[in-house]
């Protein structure tokens, strides 16, 4: 019962956190729900054997799922003939950078979404994420910079991208004081 009693307050005051880390692996809250419930249903079965951080492991539970189920074939979508109606832009969500931030990220692979989530939003170190993904600092660092490499030359980023070359507001003024 003591252990039923810690697994339930560990979620209660941790589900929160970890769902948004779901959601940032999956960009879906239906997909980030089901993938931090089964994480969770993996760490009660091994709750007596997770002696420290138990926070780390179901994060990485949640991180490793998340790549079993992008490796399969069969995505729960079934393509068929029928074109849908075309949907409208919405103007605002356009322009935002978060969107299109979000959008970039979700062109990344897994395993670099992944990175960038646990080093960026996470706040997590080096050494941490490698010891949550399993794999060694080296390969966190050139796995995040090969991402953020790709993020930098995603057409749909302005953030990233260098300021437009030209003349300055005051060299536009003169020339067309100039011309006229």
């Amino acid at each position: 019962m003591v252990e039923r009693a810690e697994f339930e307050s560990f979620v209660e005051a941790r589900s929160g956190r970890l769902l948004r880390t779901a959601y940032l692996l999956t960009r879906d809250w239906g997909l980030a729900e089901d993938l931090l419930q089964t994480a969770l249903a993996k760490a009660w079965f091994a709750w007596s054997r997770i002696d420290t951080n138990p926070e780390a492991y179901v994060r990485r539970t949640l991180v490793t799922t998340y790549t079993s189920w992008w490796r399969r074939k069969w995505r729960a979508e079934v393509p068929d003939g029928d074109v849908p109606d075309a949907v409208l832009p919405d103007a605002a969500a356009a322009s935002d950078d978060r969107t299109s931030l979000w959008h970039a990220l979700g062109q990344l692979a897994p395993r670099q979404r992944a990175m960038l989530v646990l080093r960026y939003y996470e706040d997590l170190t080096e050494a941490q994420t490698a010891n949550l993904l399993g794999c060694s600092i080296g390969t966190v660092k050139s796995t995040t910079s090969r991402a953020l490499a790709q993020l930098r030359l995603d057409p749909g980023l302005t953030i990233f991208a260098p300021p437009p070359a030209g003349p300055g507001p005051l060299d536009s003024v003169e020339f067309l004081s100039e011309k006229g």
